[in-house]
């Protein structure tokens, strides 16, 4: 690892951060993994090893991207993400390596959609989750899931494709149903409502 600077941003020397891109103060990038010109990583992340970071990819503050993660442009990752070990952000909804007339295939030959991961959210090992995909704060994928619609605020989801478990607080613990569309977190006993249209969200007060 590299001496820290003074802003506290460790490289590591067989890392490549790509000139053109911004990582922010305190934040660390692990053995091999790759910053493309252009991508923006907040403060007080985490890139480890192998992890790879597209350009026009933007990452929040405290965003914690375990190693050989793939996040591919334009995805843009909230405060707090965190992507588990070889988790793929897909891009392309159409892939094709060639034209229909035979030719090499360019960036400027599809037109990329991102994913889109709000504050907070964790996403399990091994996961692929597919262009356009939204998943919202503090929800819960499980590892091994194959992602393929929006996944709501607060929800446990697994599966291939994901579908939704249960419902998860914010210290990730699957919340206990205390029947009448009340939950509660076992770890905190912070309370939770679900509406009438199936969203869940913290208690009032």
């Amino acid at each position: 690892m590299t001496a820290p600077s003074a802003a506290g941003t460790r490289i590591h020397p067989t890392a490549e951060v790509e000139d053109g891109s911004r990582v922010g103060a305190g934040t660390t990038v692990w053995q091999f993994a790759h910053v493309r010109h252009g991508a923006r990583v907040g403060e007080g992340c985490t890139l480890g090893r192998g992890a790879f970071v597209d350009e026009d990819v933007v990452l929040g503050d405290r965003v914690k991207v375990q190693n050989h993660a793939l996040i591919y442009r334009p995805a843009r990752l909230g405060d707090g993400v965190f992507v588990g070990p070889a988790v793929v952000l897909t891009n392309d909804l159409h892939p094709r390596a060639v034209t229909v007339e035979g030719a090499p295939k360019g960036v400027d030959d599809w037109d990329a959609v991102g994913v889109v991961l709000d504050e907070g959210c964790s996403i399990g090992a091994r996961t692929v989750l597919l262009p356009g995909v939204h998943v919202g704060r503090w929800a819960m994928v499980g590892a091994g899931s194959v992602v393929t619609r929006d996944v709501p605020p607060f929800a446990l989801v697994a599966g291939t494709p994901a579908r939704r478990r249960g419902w998860v607080g914010r210290a990730g613990h699957r919340l206990e149903d205390l029947g009448g569309g009340r939950y509660r977190c076992p770890a905190t006993a912070e309370s939770y409502v679900e509406d009438a249209a199936g969203r869940l969200a913290p208690a009032a007060g």
